[in-house]
């Protein structure tokens, strides 16, 4: 007989679209019994799988999860009791059955020595009740530590005689990835430890304080990429960067929680290897404190939660563990959860209040971004009256109306954002979006790949300053001295309007500048006459048009050899170049239509700024042919590499499918080679790729 299955029918529309969660909060609730049949639960045992593995595959792999923690945490609760109830549908390959993600192949493997486990989550008193009797039932009398759980990158340093030698992430528990270092340059973390034992391997959480979170979030915004959604996801692509100097500049820093091996040093509790630990000059968990009842540790989890909004960094719940060493053993652990241990998870704050305006700007992407105005309410630890919107897309699913009682919640505990509509204002139309661009008054299009209202205006004063700094960087005009910080103050001083103004600067205006001499001023007027004679491809990049990037840029500029004839080409001449879609062609043909762009063009002729290819006469050994370059080569980088091949008449993919040539695999190789061994494509070591160019 199947067991009783709590239906939580409000999660079900997740399946299908996060936003429709929202829309059935108010009609539904989670208190039904329903018996389920075998295939029905079947089906619905499959529906939260996918999303579940998406969602993992989201979080751990490429660090940008659709789903917040609570609405993930549910779905998996959901999982847990359908599995319970229907054991036949239980498989190895369930996500409730383990932990975390799979290293991507970007850094080499570590197999961890002790398994860095998962948590048993809770989302009740009663559920931690439940867990201490299970301890009592162990024989075992309560002595528990209450600590605050944080929101980061698990991660693993091991110590030996004091010394940082190695750093990995968690991955599955079993097997993680190699960070030593990106770990070494972040300033937070000891490289070497005073009075230290022969080996010490301890467990930490990686995190990125509050206000470091948003000055990336802005720098972001500035260089026109899409921002982190939170510090846990900014945390974790920050120590996951290629390049060491980036995790560096992050500031990023750790809360150390455990000792998984120690060698030299007897530890019989965890509050005194936390004492240790904090000794040896390690940051450990900023909040722990001993009880001895499972009451206590529900009241210093009240506090904890009452304090949450004070703290520098985001938490996503407390965990209660046993405190003695021995009696964790006896306890002992399940394939994915320690026994001795649980984590409970704080419910989102969600208030109502009465949205009064909607205001719209100008991203410098050109993105119209709406936000909604609203009543003031204090909402996890501080008062907000603004909420992101999102998009047109969204305003028109909720159908908001000015006067409407919305539901306001913080993303991450951080950033306000509606997640619903209570009531819908009386006699009041539903919001539209402006037709044109609020900055420069031009038309704004509504672009078929994507859901918000785009100002394609290249001179919109709103994306002046994105669009200098994209003009400027290294794989644009590559203009040394321009950053962001020189671009905001020209841009604030009104000494540039559109990147042909950079032309027309002078020395006297760029002395102007905070922190500007004689020498750095003539440093960036002569790096601005340097860029002059960039070839085509560089000044192509530079304008920043949709869709197309650097190698795009290149074949463009190679193909029609001219600037000009690039602004006569139609759609279809654009489309015949390799590579080259619909979509990519129409980018091309609406920006040089635009008479802004006609205006820029002629300023930055005048200026004298190059707009012929001059690029070296392609060779043949790689005609008609598609290679994808993987994993980490001896002697050259990727992009490199992709050059050659470029220059020997192939196309660089950075996919593999049927269509690709070669693979050209170097160490470290992720999923691109396993998808091109299953696809039976020919994969070539580094050597073979060079012999293949030299031979005649």
């Amino acid at each position: 007989m199947p067991g009783e299955y709590k239906s939580y029918k409000l999660l079900l529309p997740l399946a299908l679209g996060r936003k429709m969660w929202y829309t059935k909060l108010e009609n539904e609730s989670m208190g039904d019994n329903q018996m389920l049949d075998l295939e029905q639960a079947r089906q619905r045992v499959q529906e939260l799988r996918t999303v579940i593995e998406k969602n993992n595959r989201l979080y751990y792999d490429q660090d940008a999860p659709e789903l917040e923690d609570f609405e993930y945490d549910a779905l998996t609760r959901e999982l847990k009791e359908l599995e319970a109830a229907y054991p036949e549908l239980i498989t190895p390959a369930s996500p409730t059955q383990h932990v975390g993600g799979t290293p991507s192949g970007r850094f080499a493997k570590v197999t961890h020595t002790v398994k860095m486990e998962s948590l048993l989550d809770a989302f009740s008193y009663d559920e931690l009740r439940d867990f201490d009797r299970r301890v009592q039932e162990a024989g075992i009398e309560p002595e528990y530590v209450v600590e605050i759980k944080i929101d980061g990158l698990s991660c693993s340093l091991e110590y030996e005689n004091g010394e940082l030698v190695r750093a990995s992430t968690r991955g599955d528990g079993v097997v993680g990835e190699d960070v030593t270092a990106n770990v070494r340059a972040i300033k937070k973390i000891p490289k070497h430890l005073k009075n230290a034992p022969a080996f010490l391997e301890v467990r930490g959480e990686v995190y990125m304080p509050h206000e470091a979170f948003q000055h990336l979030c802005a720098e972001q915004e500035l260089q026109g990429t899409a921002p982190f959604k939170n510090p846990r996801n900014a945390a974790a692509g920050s120590l996951r960067q290629k390049d060491p100097k980036i995790t560096g500049s992050r500031g990023l820093s750790i809360f150390v929680f455990n000792v998984q091996q120690i060698r030299g040093k007897e530890l019989t509790t965890h509050a005194e290897s936390l004492d240790y630990l904090k000794s040896l000059g390690l940051p450990v968990s900023p909040r722990y404190h001993i009880v001895h009842n499972i009451e206590d540790a529900i009241a210093e989890i009240e506090q904890i939660g009452q304090n949450r909004s004070k703290l520098d960094f985001d938490m996503d719940g407390a965990v209660i563990k046993v405190n003695r060493f021995a009696q964790r053993d006896l306890m002992g652990s399940t394939n994915k959860f320690p026994r001795w241990a649980i984590a409970f998870k704080y419910p989102p704050e969600v208030k109502e209040t009465t949205l009064r305006s909607i205001e719209v700007a100008v991203g410098r992407t050109g993105v119209l971004t709406p936000t909604a105005c609203f009543d003031p309410i204090f909402l996890a630890g501080t008062t907000v009256a603004r909420a992101t919107l999102h998009n047109e897309d969204f305003i028109h699913q909720f159908g908001l109306r000015i006067g409407d009682t919305i539901q306001v919640r913080k993303a991450g505990d951080i950033i306000p954002e509606v997640i619903g509509v209570t009531h819908h204002a009386e006699d009041a139309d539903p919001y539209e979006m402006p037709t044109v661009c609020p900055s420069c008054g031009a038309p704004v299009v509504h672009l078929e790949d994507e859901s918000a209202l785009r100002c394609i205006n290249p001179e919109c004063p709103a994306q002046a300053l994105r669009n200098l700094i994209h003009f400027a960087s290294r794989d644009a005009m590559d203009i040394d001295g321009l950053g962001t910080a020189v671009a905001t103050q020209l841009v604030e001083k009104g000494l540039v309007h559109s990147v042909a103004d950079l032309y027309a600067l002078t020395q006297e205006q760029l002395l102007t500048l905070d922190k500007f001499k004689e020498k750095s001023a003539d440093n960036l007027h002569k790096a601005i006459e340097r860029s002059k004679e960039n070839n085509l491809d560089k000044l192509l990049f530079g304008f920043g048009i949709r869709n197309i990037g650097d190698k795009a840029a290149a074949l463009l500029a190679e193909h029609f050899g001219t600037l000009e004839a690039i602004r006569e080409a139609g759609v279809e001449a654009i489309s015949e170049i390799d590579g080259f879609g619909g979509v990519m062609a129409q980018s091309i043909v609406e920006f040089f239509a635009k008479d802004g762009t006609a205006d820029v063009v002629h300023r930055l002729a005048d200026a004298g700024v190059n707009m012929k290819w001059k690029g070296e006469p392609k060779g043949d050994k790689l005609a008609g042919k598609t290679l994808v370059v993987t994993g980490t080569l001896e002697t050259l980088s990727r992009s490199e590499a992709e050059a050659l091949i470029v220059r020997n008449g192939g196309k660089a993919s950075g996919s593999v499918s049927k269509k690709t040539s070669y693979v050209v695999a170097g160490a470290a190789a992720g999923s691109k080679l396993t998808k091109a061994q299953s696809l039976g494509v020919p994969v070539l070591t580094e050597e073979e790729f060079l012999a293949m160019l030299r031979d005649e």
